[in-house]
């Protein structure tokens, strides 16, 4: 693509934005102590950073109402009518925002203008990496209505192979967009840091891998890449009901965790946080891990580790009795983890005809056995309801945040 095509996608969303840095210089939410509160009515902010925080509280109001008048914004985030009016002109010009026309009611005076923010205006590219077998990605809307999908088979392939099969379906994507894109979401296996670098993922043989450099280089969009089962746990807090204290675990090519605590997401000082996949469970060895150790969890519950077991056996029975197995060590390595955090939900993501049944019932009662019932009495263990598009979505809520200070 070249950088006048580029340009013109992002029509005005620079495609040179710092890739750590939203568009209004909102911190990128792979790493923001606050994805939840992007921005908040009241919050302090220096006087130098007032006008951009003040159009995000804007936009963040608009994109959870879906229509508001200038006077209702300017109620509902604390600022003057005029300020308000001001900031709406300029949204408006940069086509952020639209008006949808007059308020009918019988309210006296004046019929007020309802603003909303231009959901059909702008597109997001999202892409999941975390499948065994094939990379996905999709095109959407400001709400995460997928428009286009894409998907290619990544069979065996691992290292620059397979960082050149993201950079494909990503070409592809952008090529299928038919609205100027906002950004680029990547949800990546392994552990990613604070730069969208790929720190460790043993199985798709990436070590130390600037991916978010690499693909902002060529797509000439701005970029945004976190660990896989971090942003789909943004997907669930999001866009399926999930709760303040929550753990979601993501199991595909391996197995990895985000958590949610008091509303904020966790990412530990190495943003390894929730990184359970090469955590050994139980003391009586077990398959050797990708890691090079014997008896992590991913050994057990990987899906091509479980596919690889389904395959060999020949009765229900034995189907059931490796499904509850993989469930039990799943139970293992979160029980401690749910009972020093004291969450109250556990949320699973994966191919629900593995994890919806046996698997999950172990992996419940397992838990249930291994904390203090008085305090996880109420403990809910489930599947995601976002289904595959947990990734995607949770692309949705990490370019929202970064590029335009919501969620």
């Amino acid at each position: 693509m070249t950088t006048e095509e580029a340009q013109r996608r992002t029509s005005g969303v620079s495609a040179t934005t710092a890739a750590n840095t939203g568009e209004f210089g909102i911190a990128n939410p792979a790493r923001s102590t606050a994805w939840a509160g992007a921005v908040q009515a009241g919050a302090r902010v220096l006087p130098e950073h007032a006008r951009s925080h003040n159009r995000a509280l804007v936009l963040q109001a608009l994109f959870r109402a879906e229509g508001l008048s200038r006077a209702d914004l300017a109620r509902e985030v604390g600022l003057t009518r005029v300020t308000i009016s001001d900031l709406i002109g300029d949204l408006i010009n940069e086509n952020l925002v639209i008006e949808l026309g007059v308020r009918t009611d019988s309210r006296p005076g004046k019929p007020a203008t309802m603003l909303d923010i231009n959901r059909n205006g702008f597109v997001v590219v999202g892409l999941d990496l975390s499948f065994n077998s094939r990379f996905r990605g999709a095109v959407t809307n400001l709400d995460g209505t997928v428009l286009h999908r894409e998907e290619l088979d990544v069979t065996g392939v691992t290292g620059s192979e397979a960082v050149e099969a993201t950079a494909l379906i990503l070409e592809r994507l952008v090529a299928a967009a038919t609205a100027p894109i906002l950004g680029v979401g990547v949800g990546s296996p392994g552990i990613v840091d604070a730069t969208g670098t790929v720190l460790s993922a043993p199985n798709l043989g990436w070590k130390d891998l600037p991916l978010q450099q690499i693909l902002s280089m060529r797509a000439q969009l701005p970029v945004q890449v976190a660990n896989d089962a971090n942003i789909a746990a943004l997907a669930e807090r999001t866009f399926g009901g999930g709760g303040a204290d929550m753990m979601l675990v993501r199991a595909g090519r391996g197995v990895g965790s985000g958590l949610i605590v008091g509303g904020q997401q966790v990412y530990g000082s190495g943003s390894a946080a929730g990184e359970i996949g090469h955590v050994m469970v139980g003391t009586d060895g077990g398959d050797i891990c990708v890691c090079g150790k014997s008896g992590c969890l991913e050994t057990w519950l990987a899906i091509p580790r479980i596919e690889a077991r389904l395959a060999n056996a020949t009765t229900e029975a034995e189907r059931e009795s490796i499904l509850r197995e993989a469930g039990e060590r799943l139970g293992i390595a979160t029980a401690p983890i749910v009972g020093a955090l004291n969450l109250g939900e556990v949320v699973l993501s994966g191919p629900s005809e593995l994890i919806d049944g046996p698997l999950i019932a172990a992996a419940a009662d397992t838990l249930r056995d291994r904390t203090m019932a008085e305090f996880v009495g109420d403990l809910s263990v489930r599947m995601t309801t976002l289904g595959r598009d947990i990734i995607v979505l949770g692309a949705v809520v990490m370019v929202l945040t970064g590029q335009l200070g919501v969620y």
